[in-house]
């Protein structure tokens, strides 16, 4: 297998970090920032439910399940943008001993 150029690979692990940092700071925002504004959002309704209440019992969960599969999509293209894709390593390192 080939090595990666250190200046790429820190820029994928750059990029990696601001994804998860990113989804992180939304899963904080979505599960204690709607806590901490609950009672100035009782008047807001979904579905005719208060808005607290339905982020508390069903809207973080599939926030965070939609960022679960946000992640993954991102961060295949972030792969193979920096040439760490499974059929690239395939390829590169078939039949040869790995490079260390």
């Amino acid at each position: 297998m080939k090595r990666i150029d250190k200046k790429v690979a820190d820029a994928y692990f750059k990029t990696r970090t601001t994804l998860i940092m990113s989804f992180l700071g939304i899963g904080v925002i979505v599960s204690f920032g709607v806590v901490l504004f609950a009672e100035s959002l009782t008047e807001v309704t979904f579905m005719g439910i208060p808005i607290h209440y339905y982020m508390g019992a069903q809207g973080a969960i599939v926030t965070f399940i939609i960022l679960l599969f946000l992640n993954a999509i991102i961060s295949d293209r972030i792969d193979k943008k920096y040439g760490i894709d499974d059929s690239r390593n395939e390829t590169i390192g078939k039949g040869k001993p790995m490079d260390h």
